[in-house]
């Protein structure tokens, strides 16, 4: 039996990058661009260019650095919106502009305030000005579970006559069900004029849990192309989860005979570790595929099971997904090579400068602690490459504190290449420490979340810092990582400020949401 390659379409960038407190910088996002072409996604949704200076330039920096895989900007229909998109492409391999609009009546009525004809109009005209520019062109229809089936059929064949290749089915607001989806999409391949020349494609939300579930079900019925982040992040309840969709693919070959997809399995892990330090928010203990638990077996008949034989118990293997084990790696005695080696085992292939950091940063940390752990490297990794034009860096850090007197700190920062220094006294370390990095920095931002968490085990363990902050309406999420928890603090509160600080420069153009 041949077999069909069920495409990829990795959108966490742009719409996992909309779960609140998920925002990435310039360098941040081309990172992980990087990871995701090393994974294998077909398509890489880089931002939504007319939304800002900063997401146009994002679109733009990972086009030019993308060469293999597809790279993606999305657009509304109108003229200015598409146009913005073709310019972010401009230099891209493989350029897709993706444009979309509402089609359930619902949205018709309340945010469009337009015609079902005039949304028709607006179709055709903004595909075949998506075609003058590039000749891969998707087009979505917002809300489609919740639109008029006839309706989308007509939607569907001005799309296909205006040019674009794919057509994507949006569960926009994770309202549909397995069954429901999976008939919708067969509705649509045995009414739309030309269905057997296009990709149909279905991005899926998961406000009801069942984003992974639907996306399945689309696939049985002829849907060739799933949208989805990496663990599974993005607006409200978040998207369809890329590791769960493609590790069921992979599993159950009984269920999805003849299908497959592109993705490198072995680099899961890594893609779901190296996210979850950018944007700082751990993946849950129990989440499939990627959570701590989900190779972990406490129960003793269970772990009997697994020790005989281990398919009793695992239907996958954590090397598939490009697991590593938890064992000692590396110490102060480990040089570049032994570094590097252990640094590619985890997915990350690091050069230059960046290396240099990692590595410098690798030897500090191995004369304060005898064991280095995976998860110390992914920490470091994180510190070290994603670097970027942060307009307040962290120097030294003087916290005082006991039950002898009145805790203050003193902290050194540069503001602009300015260097500060100023100490204040609060009613413990964290508080103290916190309220000298707002003095230097002059924030306005209030402090919504701090969370502690020991990276590894043992009393030298990194701990590893998160903390929420929001300024404006937007909230960002900072983490550092040091052997002295309040070290980790300063850096957490520092990576957030930064964020913030980023954000202001991106003179937003407007606030679209999209699909």
């Amino acid at each position: 039996m041949s077999t069909e390659i069920i495409r990829i379409f990795d959108t966490t960038l742009r719409d996992g990058e909309q779960s609140p407190g998920c925002s990435m910088n310039l360098s941040e996002k081309l990172a992980l661009a990087r990871q995701l072409e090393r994974l294998g996604v077909d398509v890489i949704e880089a931002g939504f260019p007319i939304a800002s200076e900063g997401d146009f330039e994002s679109v733009r920096a990972v086009a030019e650095e993308v060469r293999g895989t597809i790279v993606c900007g999305l657009a509304r229909t109108g003229r200015e919106d598409i146009e913005r998109a073709a310019r972010a492409l401009e230099r891209a391999a493989k350029p897709r502009i993706h444009t979309f609009i509402a089609t359930s009546d619902i949205h018709l009525q309340h945010k469009l305030r337009m015609s079902r004809e005039r949304v028709l109009e607006e179709v055709g005209r903004a595909v075949r000005q998506a075609r003058s520019f590039v000749d891969d062109v998707e087009f979505s229809a917002e809300d489609a579970t919740r639109s008029d089936w006839e309706y989308l059929v007509e939607v569907c064949n001005v799309a296909i006559g205006a040019g674009a290749s794919t057509l994507n089915l949006p569960d926009t607001v994770g309202y549909t069900s397995p069954e429901e989806y999976a008939a919708l999409i067969r509705h649509l391949r045995e009414c739309v004029r030309g269905a057997e020349n296009v990709v149909f494609s279905v991005h899926c939300h998961n406000d009801l849990g069942l984003a992974v579930a639907n996306s399945l079900a689309a696939v049985r019925a002829g849907a060739r192309q799933i949208e989805c982040t990496v663990n599974g992040i993005g607006e409200r309840a978040g998207n369809t989860a890329m590791e769960e969709c493609v590790m069921a693919m992979k599993t159950r070959p009984d269920v999805f005979a003849g299908l497959d997809t592109r993705i490198r399995t072995s680099e899961i892990y890594p893609s779901s570790r190296l996210l979850s330090s950018i944007i700082g928010v751990p993946v849950q203990p129990n989440k499939a595929v990627v959570g701590d638990n989900a190779f972990a077996h406490e129960a003793g008949i269970h772990q009997d099971g697994v020790l005989k034989a281990a398919i009793t118990y695992e239907i996958m293997t954590p090397q598939s997904i490009g697991r590593p084990s938890n064992e000692l790696v590396l110490g102060k005695h480990s040089g570049r090579h032994a570094f590097r080696e252990r640094l590619q085992e985890l997915g990350f292939a690091l050069e230059g400068e960046e290396f240099q950091r990692a590595f410098q940063r690798f030897k500090d940390l191995a004369d304060k602690k005898k064991a280095i752990y995976n998860e110390d490297l992914e920490a470091i990794v994180a510190d070290s490459v994603i670097a970027s034009d942060d307009r307040f860096v962290l120097g030294d850090v003087c916290i005082v504190s006991g039950s002898f007197g009145i805790p203050n700190a003193t902290v050194e920062l540069a503001v602009d290449g300015v260097p500060r220094k100023a100490t204040e006294f609060g009613v413990g370390p964290v508080d103290a420490l916190f309220k000298v990095i707002a003095s230097l920095t002059e924030t306005k931002s209030e402090l919504l979340r701090y969370q502690v968490n020991a990276i590894t085990g043992g009393m030298d363990a990194q701990g590893e810092v998160s903390v929420t902050v929001s300024e404006g309406g937007r909230k960002v999420i900072g983490h550092g990582a040091h052997t002295d928890v309040l070290v980790a603090s300063a850096k957490a509160y520092v990576h957030a400020l930064n964020k913030l600080e980023w954000h202001k420069r991106r003179h937003a153009i407007a606030e679209p949401k999209g699909i």
